[in-house]
């Protein structure tokens, strides 16, 4: 299995690199995973619709260079579905099941995703009605990947 996660902008804070490291570490005894940072867009203050349109599309075209055609891709959206842990598990178990071999996450920036990277998503995925940090965005889908392996393989961890 291999996954990808594709986001927005670089990671700035030491305790978010480090919570990163560590479940890239722990991951790593289940799939391939690769993380794929593209340049944000400087967000102008009181920016309007159409200039965050914009920045949007630019973050969009960045994201989809990265897109394989072959993958299931899954953008985090604040409108996607929602699972609880166990059901997440049971999706992405059915995914692997059904020969998704290669799964790419995509976070976007602060502004959220392009519609074209929407549209290109074989689905949208919301862990919340709440909006987060996109850095701390990466570390939540992280813990609950490794939740989902963990509870996948039966393994204590996810109570």
């Amino acid at each position: 299995m291999k996954i990808t996660i594709i986001s927005v902008g670089k990671i700035k804070e030491a305790f978010y690199r480090d919570a990163v490291s560590e479940y890239r570490k722990r991951l790593s005894a289940f799939c391939k995973l690769d993380l794929i940072e593209v340049d944000d867009e400087k967000t102008p203050d009181k920016a309007g619709d159409e200039e965050n349109k914009r920045i949007r599309d630019k973050e969009g075209e960045r994201i989809r260079k990265y897109l394989d055609p072959h993958a299931y891709v899954i953008a985090l959206a604040i409108h996607g579905k929602s699972y609880d842990s166990v059901a997440l598990s049971r999706h992405m178990d059915e995914l692997m099941l059904s020969g998704r071999s290669h799964i790419i996450f995509v976070i976007g920036g602060s502004l959220g995703l392009s519609e074209d990277v929407l549209r290109a998503s074989d689905e949208q995925l919301s862990f919340s009605k709440l909006t987060f940090p996109h850095q701390l965005m990466r570390v939540i889908l992280l813990e609950q990947l490794y939740r989902c392996f963990k509870i996948s393989k039966g393994e204590p961890y996810h109570k």
